[in-house]
């Protein structure tokens, strides 16, 4: 792609943006593809950036609410600088991100570069796909289909799930923004993991169980982003309440698995 930029007859030869989005971000990708998520996060973010530069385009990078670890404080604020463990299954994901944010701070000093970063927390919404590993897409797919709902450990950690439209509108905001520095984008109502099983049981009508497994190593005890910049920079935050989301998913997958 890179090669192909530096042609004159390149489609793309004028680009007014670059949004980087590439990587597995569910666990259960991630740890299948360990080298693949790390060389996304390396190699394809240099790629991409040496690509905006070359191009003078405005450059975007989709980091994670992962770069704070297992938090130890809460809210996550873009100031702290988090909990990682770097040779843990998870660092895989973590720090590509770590260093992909890195990477796009360092071609803004030394290049000049017209760079975002935007830090997603939990995001969920219809056309996910059922077998995604991620907590929402695991409970409604087990609750459809009457299977037992997995929860890991006693269920108490929690996560704080953002309606995909709310999403794409605040990173569409900070895009046309003039802002450099990371903002995070989540919704900050927060939730145990153990609640929202309940929950799906609930909208779904399901009679399934909830079972308890094992606590996967490094799992993060909270995660709820702070969105006071998202809020005074970009005049942004969550509309869709989760429930409404969560009806939104149950009916989608619905159609999926019948």
């Amino acid at each position: 792609y890179l090669a192909f930029a530096q042609e004159d007859n390149f489609p793309y030869a004028n680009l007014d943006g670059i949004l980087h989005f590439a990587s597995p971000a569910s666990p259960a990708d991630y740890l299948q593809h360990p080298i693949h998520t790390m060389k996304v996060g390396s190699l394809g973010t240099m790629h991409a950036l040496g690509l905006a530069k070359e191009r003078r385009a405005r450059f975007l990078t989709a980091s994670t609410s992962e770069v704070y670890g297992d938090p130890l404080v809460s809210p996550q604020t873009e100031a702290y600088w988090g909990n990682v463990n770097p040779v843990g299954p998870r660092g895989v994901y973590d720090e590509a991100k770590r260093y992909a944010e890195a990477l796009t701070m360092a071609y803004h000093r030394a290049h000049g570069v017209d760079t975002r970063i935007v830090r997603i927390f939990n995001t969920y919404g219809p056309r996910m796909r059922p077998n995604d590993g991620r907590a929402v897409c695991t409970f409604v797919s087990q609750a459809l289909r009457g299977e037992d709902l997995t929860v890991y450990g006693e269920g108490l950690q929690t996560r704080s799930f953002c309606y995909v439209d709310d999403l794409v509108d605040g990173i569409l905001r900070l895009f046309d923004s003039a802002e450099h520095d990371p903002v995070n984008i989540g919704n900050p109502e927060e939730i145990t993991i153990l609640q929202l099983a309940h929950e799906v049981l609930e909208l779904t009508g399901s009679k399934s169980r909830i079972v308890h497994r094992n606590l996967p190593q490094d799992d993060p005890k909270q995660r709820r982003p702070a969105i006071t910049r998202a809020r005074t920079l970009l005049g942004w935050e969550p509309r869709i309440r989760r429930r409404e989301g969560l009806g939104k998913v149950i009916e989608y997958f619905r159609t999926l698995i019948g």
